[in-house]
């Protein structure tokens, strides 16, 4: 019982943290790692809310979570009466754990058969361009520039990109995007879709969701000022949403207001994080890791 508490409130924790990180004003100074708490968020309040329905289930055994689903599956007597509510329990949790495992696998294969019919008509219509080499070029007067990750990633410009920006703005859209395909932006956000599909009726992952597409956009673009000046990339993603951009599968624009976040950041930079607080962070990202599984594998 103690265990299926423990999971209890870090699940509620997690919740409610998640809702108020929502709101968090740092995020944007330091946007890897918020990222890196998001995602520790995630792991922690799916396994912690699966994890509390299973640990009420297997009480009966006596013998923890992980140990308990073991010797349920092994049909070995149980110590203590089956009733109703933890026959309940235990479809609950199996329920849910299934629901975020499927949701997620359904969603990265969703995500690569998309990427190869993307890949395919790239090598229809794309063609190389000595101005911009290794980097796949569309004929097409919209201006746009995406990436498509994987093996076998690409960089994908437009002509009317190419036409709409200065040869300084250009390689900074292009480092841009390079830096996505570099840290695998797309394995970040792969979860958090998942989680809007299993929930979405959430306004918490809903929200979620949106903030941590634009800390992966943040993130390309302190990546790309590292070989660009942050003027060059401000004044590119302005050309862009004043020119208006062609729909692409992982667009550099967003939302206007996430658009006016960006150039605003890099023209005004805020002053970093104290070391003291990216520290408590970090050990708060770990902690939040590590303790669901810790609660599902010790004993009784």
């Amino acid at each position: 019982m103690i265990t299926a508490a423990a999971l209890a409130a870090l699940a509620t924790a997690c919740a409610f943290g998640a809702w108020r990180f929502t709101t968090a004003q740092w995020t944007s100074r330091a946007p890897r790692l918020a990222i890196i708490l998001w995602q520790a968020l995630g792991v922690a309040w799916g396994l912690a809310s699966s994890g509390a329905l299973l640990a009420y289930a297997v009480m009966p055994y006596d013998a923890g979570v992980l140990h308990g689903l073991i010797a349920f599956a092994s049909a070995q007597p149980a110590a203590g009466e089956w009733d109703l509510p933890h026959i309940l329990a235990m479809v609950g949790g199996l329920t849910l754990l299934a629901v975020l495992v499927v949701v997620t696998i359904t969603a990265m294969i969703q995500t690569l058969r998309a990427r190869s019919r993307h890949r395919v008509l790239l090598s229809l219509v794309a063609r190389e361009d000595p101005v911009v080499p290794g980097v796949r070029v569309v004929d097409h007067p919209g201006p746009a520039a995406y990436c498509v990750p994987g093996w076998n990633s690409q960089v994908v410009v437009s002509a009317g990109a190419m036409e709409l920006l200065s040869q300084d703005e250009l390689t900074a859209v292009l480092a841009h995007e390079a830096a996505h395909v570099r840290e695998r932006h797309d394995l970040v956000l792969l979860p958090f879709a998942a989680l809007r599909r299993a929930l979405p009726w959430a306004k918490v992952v809903r929200d979620a969701q949106a903030q941590v597409e634009l800390l992966v956009e943040m993130a390309a673009d302190d990546r790309a000022r590292r070989y660009c000046s942050p003027r060059r990339l401000a004044t590119a993603l302005l050309r862009f949403g004043t020119a208006g951009s062609m729909p692409t599968p992982h667009g550099m624009l967003g939302l206007h207001s996430q658009v006016m976040a960006r150039v605003d950041r890099l023209i005004k930079p805020a002053p970093e994080l104290s070391r003291s607080f990216r520290y408590s962070l970090l050990v708060l990202a770990v902690t939040l890791t590590t303790s669901a599984p810790l609660l599902w594998v010790i004993p009784a």
